[in-house]
């Protein structure tokens, strides 16, 4: 096995630790050799220092109980490897023999067998050494051609290290597998198990007894469908699943200059992956099994949907064309039962008139007694699964060329355990004829209605009603008209804008709420100045109140607005397909004649821009909350740029565009200007750049190229704002030509942390806020392939230990235009109209 890589400030600490655990009787890095022993007081440590071999009786733990085991030389308690679970020794009277032959044995003080490597005795004359490798692994192998007889490796305890695998040998049949302890100061096997299931795709389980407690989904030739928070690791970690002849494994490597991390299964059955950080000389939690309820098995019974945003239902519903088998059970929210099919199949005698309901962004189910061939196209796969009756549902078993998968996967009977996931997987679930056509019906009660259509159709009720609020001559009378013609429909009429590409985004069934226009001028009380929230190149946005005491966020475009009717359509569209917690929510739209209005969710704190630049405002904001509207807003870009199903570019990223809640949770806004990137595309041009001068791109705002590291800049430039309290367009300085000019000048000179906005000096932490400025340095890079992924962000912003690369000096734009008043924001809407000079140094 390959010895762990480690970085300096690392192996630094692990030899600083040695020195002290060490013992005069110890016996370092070198190799036991026939006939060799340790004692119990004496230890054996791996060449690098890491990992350490010894006898040892666990924390809180029976004094006289001992255990040979192996543990991370740095944290003593984190044992990764017990040989004696089962027989603990009495006393210290234990002994390590290392026997002619290549067999290792525990002997107690009578000299009785313990445990042993079994099975590993060889009457050859090969020379045999047992080592504890950098890696972890403790190994007997020949001393001259290096082939090994035995290893722990292959015999887990409750710890997945780096190089370990997780699966089943084919030849042997033999299972890695990982058992938990059963307490915390007891090594003996507990009750939970961690085993990958290779009948059908591969899929880890964890087992308490002979009950499926939790599962990570199966393994889609890129993750385990259920676990799509491992892309965040993929600058530190690198996951596959190995499937040859002779075994199927799921194996984790480090990838240079990683953290030390390894995964454990608790005496709680709770599955973590724990990371060593080195200045802190503690472990940080990465990843954690179960996240939340939903992650229980089965928790929603055969063909039901588990979603943990969904608290109305308690997060149990049954796909679509399917009811709860037990209606009272179910609203005693016991969902055990799971859900029946409304309509049978139509299926025999060799034909068939079922169909399929597409369910997007899940788990998929449990694929324990599923038929995958690797090898059949998605096509396949659907007439197979019509051609056989007893086909529920299919699946594509590969996602990892993009599109819509390769490989076939197809369920019998009966489907279990699905849960909505970002990121997840499409699945397609077999429903009678009828039962689709009842759905169609059903969905064109929404009034679906193509977008020309519909704006002529409000375009005549408009100039209609002009003529009657003309006769009538009285505010009052036309409102009353207006509530009247929307009646009962007036947040409940539904509009699906078409789009060709509707079918990319998301459930092709799922709309937005058209709003009456007569509804918006009450709630905004005839958009008087007092419900005025703000104003930018887009229009006003005004506070309004529904009828249903509901405070919403109106936005009405400008008739003169640079946002015509393409940003308006491409906001609805986007904006209405995206769900994460960080992203603001629109919860409807109007169309009225001239007028385009769009609601979103109504947030009291209004826009980052408010606070940070603000004398007062800034003094609400103290470190820790500016360092959690750092990472939400780097989770809103991520789920955008990654796990969204298609790469969204926001183009317009700025302070004002950042809006908070009333936690002071950041919620992205304003995708009129976002495109969306499909298949392999890396970069797109344009000849119309729009944005706002100073949060662009230099590759965007002089060549018109956007990509995700467009989003990237301009998150670097929002980051140091937040951190300093200094406007990037407005700040001056002496020599200087912007902010980023500044923080520049500040990081070559050693005193980075001067940039911190002086409101922040009792609450901040420095270590972090120094970080957020180097991290914030090299997303400003000239050069877009340097500057980091969100991914990498991500994970920079949210483990301290994940190492920094040095950042190169960035571009500075210094404007030749004067700068506009009001929102203190150039906004370009043309290559023609902007005129800039890019400037090196001070």
């Amino acid at each position: 096995m390959a010895a762990a890589t480690i970085s300096f400030l690392y192996l630094a600490a692990l030899i600083f630790s040695s020195t002290v655990l060490i013992s005069a009787d110890t016996i370092v890095s070198d190799p036991l050799k026939n006939g060799g022993n340790i004692t119990d007081g004496d230890t054996v440590v791996s060449a690098g220092g890491s990992f350490t071999l010894g006898f040892f009786t666990p924390a809180g733990g029976v004094p006289t109980k001992r255990y040979l085991g192996i543990w991370f030389t740095a944290s003593p308690d984190a044992v990764c490897w017990v040989a004696n679970r089962d027989t603990p020794l009495n006393n210290n009277t234990g002994v390590l023999v290392f026997s002619t032959g290549g067999s290792l044995r525990l002997l107690d003080g009578s000299g009785q067998t313990a445990w042993s490597s079994s099975n590993t005795t060889n009457n050859s004359s090969a020379s045999w050494v047992a080592e504890l490798l950098e890696s972890g692994n403790l190994v007997v192998r020949e001393q001259s051609s290096g082939s090994i007889l035995w290893q722990s490796f292959d015999h887990p305890s409750n710890t997945l290290l780096d190089g370990m695998r997780l699966g089943k040998n084919l030849e042997t049949g033999e299972e890695w597998s990982l058992t938990s302890w059963s307490a915390a100061d007891d090594p003996s096997p507990g009750s939970w198990r961690m085993v990958m299931d290779t009948k059908g795709l591969p899929d880890c389980f964890i087992w308490q007894g002979n009950v499926k407690k939790s599962r990570t989904g199966p393994w889609n030739g890129l993750r385990f469908s259920g676990t799509p928070e491992i892309a965040s690791y993929s600058d530190n970690l690198y996951a596959e699943v190995v499937v040859r002849p002779d075994e199927i494994a799921y194996v984790v490597t480090a990838r240079a200059g990683a953290p030390f991390s390894y995964l454990v299964l608790n005496e709680d059955g709770v599955l973590k992956r724990l990371a060593w950080d080195p200045d802190k000389r503690g472990w940080t939690l990465w990843m954690q099994a179960p996240r939340d309820p939903c992650d229980d098995y089965g928790k929603c019974g055969a063909f039901g949907l588990c979603n943990v945003d969904d608290v109305a239902t308690l997060l149990c519903s049954c796909v679509e064309g399917f009811s709860p088998v037990n209606q009272s059970q179910w609203s005693m929210r016991d969902s055990s039962a799971g859900c029946r099919r409304n309509v049978p199949l139509e299926c025999g005698n060799g034909t068939t008139t079922d169909g399929f309901r597409l369910v997007r962004e899940v788990k998929l189910p449990d694929t324990d007694s599923a038929t995958v061939d690797m090898s059949a196209t998605l096509e396949q796969c659907r007439v197979r699964c019509l051609a056989n009756c007893s086909c529920v549902a299919y699946s594509a078993a590969d996602i990892q060329g993009g599109g819509a998968g390769s490989g076939c996967v197809v369920w019998m009977d009966g489907i279990v355990d699905v849960r909505y996931v970002e990121k997840g997987q499409d699945l397609y679930v077999r429903l009678a004829k009828s039962e689709l056509v009842a759905n169609k019906r059903r969905h064109m009660k929404k009034i679906v209605l193509p977008v020309t259509a519909s704006l002529l159709a409000v375009t005549a009720v408009g100039m209609y009603l002009v003529s009657i609020c003309r006769l009538r001559g009285s505010r009052s009378t036309s409102l009353m008209f207006l509530q009247g013609l929307c009646g009962d429909n007036r947040v409940h009429k539904k509009v699906i804008l078409s789009d060709p590409q509707e079918n990319d985004l998301g459930d092709e069934d799922r709309d937005l709420s058209f709003v009456c226009f007569g509804d918006i001028v009450s709630a905004t009380d005839n958009f008087s100045e007092d419900n005025m929230l703000g104003q930018g190149g887009f229009g006003k946005v005004y506070k309004g109140m529904m009828e249903d005491h509901k405070e919403v966020a109106i936005k009405r475009l400008d008739k003169g607005s640079r946002q015509g009717a393409e940003e308006f359509r491409n906001e609805v569209v986007l904006i209405a397909k995206l769900q994460h917690r960080n992203l603001v929510r629109l919860l409807g739209y109007c169309i009225h004649g001239d007028e385009k209005l769009l609601i979103y969710e109504y947030l009291p704190n209004r826009s980052l821009d408010s606070f940070i630049f603000d004398a007062e405002n800034k003094k609400v904001l103290d470190w820790s909350t500016r360092f959690k509207i750092i990472k939400g807003i780097s989770r809103g870009l991520l789920y955008l740029h990654q796990d969204s199903r298609l790469t969204i570019i926001h183009r317009d990223l700025k302070s004002s565009n950042i809006l908070l809640d009333t936690d002071m949770s950041p919620k992205i806004s304003d995708f009129g200007m976002a495109r969306i990137f499909g298949g392999s595309q890396q970069e797109e041009n344009t000849n119309r750049v729009v944005g706002t001068y100073g949060y662009m791109s230099p590759e965007y705002a002089m060549d018109g190229a956007f990509s995700v590291k467009s989003d990237t800049y301009s998150f670097g430039v929002i980051l140091l704002e937040i951190v300093s309290g200094l406007k990037i367009t407005l700040t001056r300085f002496a020599d200087f030509p912007n902010l980023l000019a500044y923080a520049w000048s500040l990081w070559q000179d050693g005193k980075a942390i001067d940039l911190l906005d002086s409101s922040l000096v009792k609450t901040c932490s420095p270590s972090e806020a120094l970080r957020c400025i180097h991290i914030g340095l090299l997303c400003v890079q000239d050069n877009p392939n340097s500057r980091p992924l969100m991914s990498s962000v991500v994970s920079m912003l949210e483990n301290e230990f994940t190492p920094l690369s040095v950042p190169k000096q960035p571009v500075y734009f210094a404007q030749r235009y004067p700068e506009p008043q009001g929102t203190g924001e150039k906004t370009i809407s043309s290559l023609n109209n902007m005129s800039v000079t890019m400037l090196k140094g001070r």
